[in-house]
């Protein structure tokens, strides 16, 4: 058997995985890069009201205080794990929204084939896939909803491996 410090190492490197810490990474790193949006969008929020887009018959106010509020209370939200599934929904359509705008009229001189790096357009197209991600894959078991289907479960009378196993 073939054993030294060098395959112990490959085979913590490879054969482990940290799917949770993974999770709360990317939820925290997703939620800090939209939260700073929301508060650059609080702070400049006088700046900005005027030449916001109007989306979905809303005022161009009422459309900047949404997403204000989709980019913090949704950032918050994913952040600390709580209805994270739920939360990502919001900002999946913020961001297909935005991404509707700098393509098409909204940004000027914008080209029409053939994004490169220095573009707008791939921002919101990168929080797109991060999000759905997050949907898919769930905020892991370093989240407050984990937390509280623990919480659940126990009030049931049940662990979490027969709870799993009526899944």
């Amino acid at each position: 058997m073939l054993y030294s410090p060098i395959t112990d190492c490959f085979l913590k490197l490879t054969g482990y995985t940290y799917t949770n810490l993974g999770r709360l990474f990317m939820r925290l790193f997703v939620g800090i890069m939209l939260l700073q949006f929301g508060i650059r969008h609080m702070v400049h929020f006088e700046a900005l009201a005027p030449g916001f887009p109007a989306v979905l018959g809303m005022t161009s106010t009422t459309s900047l205080v949404a997403m204000i509020i989709i980019e913090t209370v949704c950032s918050l939200l994913i952040m600390t794990g709580f209805l994270t599934r739920l939360s990502t929904i919001p900002p999946i359509a913020a961001m297909c929204v935005a991404e509707y705008y700098i393509l098409h009229d909204m940004v000027p001189n914008l080209p029409i084939y053939g994004l490169d790096s220095t573009d707008p357009g791939y921002l919101p197209i990168m929080f797109i896939g991060i999000y759905i991600w997050m949907l898919i894959a769930g905020p892991g078991k370093i989240s407050l909803d984990y937390f509280i289907s623990l919480y659940v479960i126990n009030l049931r009378g049940k662990d979490e491996e027969e709870e799993l196993e009526d899944v």
